[in-house]
């Protein structure tokens, strides 16, 4: 097999994070349209990455977020995107490196990308990462999906991913 000097993997997933860079750049200027709302996975632990202590220890691994109702001061740049979102009634603010994005997710159009981590976002070997950890979801309004009953919370509700998906 011929070496891929051009490294077409590496502008392609250049390409793909420049749809999720658009995407969130709108949302950041006018809101999200329609009833598209927006799950985020990143690496806790990659370069840039900025969470509270109390977050980090929570989700050592990975976590995901939902960007829907309840979030502000969306800020996206180049490399990353910050934003304000509360956990457990307490805000914080989230610095997250397009770098360290493993999956973004659409629901209301099932559109969705999946990037492997780019080499060098990583601080920790996974080897060293628990196995069993499960990624976290805020989301500041209460879910429509799953089998759970929604329960009101003051900003974000910290759920399990695997409620939202079908059975």
């Amino acid at each position: 097999m011929a070496t891929d000097h051009i490294r077409y993997d590496v502008l392609a997933r250049d390409a793909l994070r420049g749809v999720l860079r658009r995407v969130l750049t709108d949302a950041a200027e006018h809101g999200l349209p329609g009833e598209h709302h927006f799950f985020i996975t990143f690496l806790s632990t990659a370069d840039g990455v900025k969470l509270s202590p109390r977050l980090l220890a929570q989700y050592p691994e990975e976590m995901t977020v939902i960007l829907q109702h309840q979030f502000w001061d969306l800020v996206v740049t180049e490399d990353r995107f910050e934003v304000g979102l509360s956990f457990g009634g307490i805000p914080e603010r989230l610095v997250v490196p397009f770098s360290s994005i493993k999956s973004f997710f659409d629901p209301s159009v099932q559109f969705g990308l999946q990037f492997e981590p780019t080499e060098g976002s990583v601080e920790a070997p996974a080897a060293n990462v628990p196995a069993a950890a499960a990624p976290a979801v805020a989301t500041p309004a209460p879910a429509e999906a799953g089998d759970e009953p929604a329960k009101p919370s003051e900003g974000a509700e910290v759920v399990r991913l695997d409620r939202f998906r079908k059975k």
